[in-house]
């Protein structure tokens, strides 16, 4: 059993209408459980659920690290993994708004620095 709860119904809307606004299509997060270091200084891991998908080769993954906590981070391969410079929200509407940003601005970025 996990020690934090599962997401809600309302928490999973939220995920859903976000990334439903950012591509303009529906888009069904996996859900999934990870096993994350929530203090630092510990060395106990704490099974959290997560919420999964993919878009045009980029991973993203939302972590539900307590009530309410969320840790969040997209990555397209090992060695590529990229997070918004916050560790831990608050609040889950700006943990997916700041997630999908960072990784658009990192898109715009990457195209550019090819140009």
């Amino acid at each position: 059993m996990s020690a934090i709860e599962d997401y809600t119904d309302s928490e999973l809307w939220i995920i859903r209408t976000t990334l439903e606004e950012r591509y303009g299509e529906k888009i069904e997060p996996q859900l999934a459980d990870t096993e994350l270091r929530l203090n630092p200084y510990d060395t106990e891991l704490t099974h959290c659920p997560a919420a999964y998908w993919e878009h045009e080769g980029c991973h993203f993954i939302v972590c539900k690290t307590g009530e309410p906590r969320y840790r969040c981070q997209f990555y397209y391969r090992v060695h590529q993994m990229y997070g918004t410079g916050t560790e831990e929200y608050d609040d889950l509407s700006e943990c997916m708004v700041t997630l999908l940003q960072v990784q658009a601005d990192h898109v715009a970025n990457e195209r550019n620095a090819d140009a």
